[in-house]
C-alpha cells in the first residue's frame, strides 16, 4: 500500500513539472501581433485653436464726480438700467478752503467796485444833466455800471459753486448730482452713502462712482499664442462657448489683433477681439468666462487614414497597404505625403487611393 502511495505523489510531481515547463515555454513563444485594419476614406479635416477669455462689453464707462465731497444720496443699485444724463448719485461738496478764500475775496472786491461804480454814475449823472460832461463821458460810465454788477454776480456764482456745488444761474447743472453718460446696465457701484469722493484730474484718476456699460453690444476678449498669431486675419468666423451657460455656443467675427504681445508665462501672448452675435432672449453677464474656437486650416472631402497608422522614418512617411487578407494579413510598406492633421485623421496627399485599406494600431490583449 504504501508503495502505491510513493508512485502516486513521484506521478503527481512529475505531472507538475511536465505542466510548468510546458506553459513557460508556451509563454516564451512569440506571438504575431495583431493590428486593426483601416480603410482609406474622405473626409473633412479642421485644424482649430482654442483660445481662453472673457465675455465683455464693448462699451464699458466709469463715471466719476467733478467736485470732491462726500456722498448723501445713492439712488441707483447695480444690475438697474439707466438712461444717459439719468442722476445716479449725489454728492455733498467740502470747499477746497484755498478756492474758497479766493472766491470770497473776489465777492468782496466785487461789491467794493459795484459801490464806486454807483458812486462814479451818480456824480457822472448830476454832471451830464448840467451839461458840464459829454454824453461819451456819461455813457462810459453806465457801461462801468454795468460791468460791475455783472462781475459781482459772476463772484456771487463762483462762491456759490465753491461751496455747495450748485450754479445761480443754472440749478439744474449741478455738479453735486453725479449723471451717467451712457445709456446702459450699472454693472458695480462701489461706493457707499458717506463714502468721500474725490474728481479726476491730473494728478489722480478720481473716485467711480459707477461702472455702466451697454450690455447689447458684447465682444470675446482673449489672448492667442506666438505660434498660432500668424495664422488668424481678421474677419474670420469665431465660435465662442461660455462656460456659465450649458449647450450655448455663439457667433462672433475676429475684429482686432494686437500688434503687440505680452509675456504670460515664459510665452508671448497676442489679445486679441471678436463681436459677438447674441440670440435674442440670451442673457449674458460681463465677466463670464468663454472659449472661442478659431478655425485655422480646412481641408474637405481629403482622402485620410488615422495618424496612428503613419510611420516615421527621418523625413520619410509610410504606412502599411494591405495586399491580401487570406491565409492572415499581408502588408507592404508604402511611402505616403501628408497634409493637414486634425490630432485624430491625417490628410493623404499623395500614395494611397480611397478604398484601400491599411494597417492600423497595434491591438492590446486585455489581461
Amino acid at each position: 500500500m504504501k508503495k502505491i502511495f510513493k508512485w502516486l505523489g513521484i506521478a503527481l510531481i512529475a505531472l507538475i513539472f511536465i505542466g510548468t515547463f510546458v506553459f513557460l515555454y508556451q509563454k516564451s513563444q512569440p506571438k504575431e501581433d495583431e493590428y486593426e485594419i483601416c480603410t482609406v476614406a474622405l473626409k473633412d479635416l479642421e485644424k482649430t485653436t482654442i483660445v481662453t477669455g472673457k465675455i465683455v462689453p464693448r462699451d464699458e464707462v466709469s463715471i466719476k464726480p467733478q467736485i470732491s465731497g462726500i456722498i448723501t444720496e445713492l439712488y441707483k443699485e447695480a444690475g438697474q438700467m439707466v438712461a444717459k444724463d439719468e442722476v445716479i448719485a449725489k454728492v455733498k461738496v467740502i470747499p477746497d478752503m484755498s478756492n474758497l478764500s479766493s472766491s470770497e475775496n473776489r465777492v468782496k472786491l466785487a461789491e467794493i467796485t459795484l459801490r464806486q461804480a454807483q458812486t462814479d454814475f451818480e456824480r457822472m449823472k448830476n454832471l451830464y444833466n448840467d451839461k458840464v460832461v459829454s454824453a461819451e463821458d456819461y455813457e462810459k460810465s453806465e457801461v462801468a455800471l454795468k460791468n460791475a454788477k455783472a462781475e459781482l454776480s459772476n463772484a456771487k456764482d463762483a462762491l456759490n459753486i465753491v461751496r455747495e456745488g450748485v450754479s445761480l444761474s443754472n440749478a439744474q447743472m449741478s455738479t453735486t448730482l453725479i449723471r451717467s453718460t451712457i445709456d446702459g446696465l450699472i454693472l458695480d457701484i462701489p461706493v457707499k452713502v458717506g463714502n468721500s469722493v474725490i474728481l479726476s484730474n491730473s494728478f489722480n484718476d478720481g473716485t467711480t462712482i459707477a461702472t455702466v456699460a451697454d450690455m447689447s453690444k458684447l465682444i470675446f476678449r482673449g489672448n492667442i499664442d506666438e505660434t498660432e498669431v500668424g495664422r488668424i486675419i481678421e474677419g474670420m468666423p469665431v465660435e465662442i462657448t461660455v462656460g456659465a451657460v450649458q449647450d450655448l455656443k455663439l457667433d462672433a467675427t475676429l475684429e482686432y489683433i494686437s500688434p503687440k504681445g505680452v509675456e504670460s508665462n515664459g510665452a508671448n501672448q497676442f489679445e486679441i477681439k471678436a463681436a459677438i452675435t447674441v440670440p435674442e432672449g440670451t442673457t449674458l453677464r460681463s465677466g463670464y468666462g468663454a472659449n472661442a474656437e478659431i478655425v485655422l486650416e480646412k481641408a474637405m472631402k481629403a482622402i485620410c487614414v488615422p495618424e496612428a497608422a503613419l510611420e516615421f522614418n527621418g523625413d520619410s512617411t509610410f504606412v502599411y497597404v494591405m495586399t491580401d487578407s487570406l491565409p492572415k494579413p499581408a502588408f507592404q510598406r508604402t511611402a505616403v505625403k501628408t497634409g493637414l492633421s486634425d490630432g485624430i485623421n491625417i490628410e493623404i496627399k499623395q500614395g494611397l487611393k480611397v478604398g484601400q485599406k491599411v494597417r492600423g494600431i497595434l491591438k492590446i490583449e486585455e489581461k
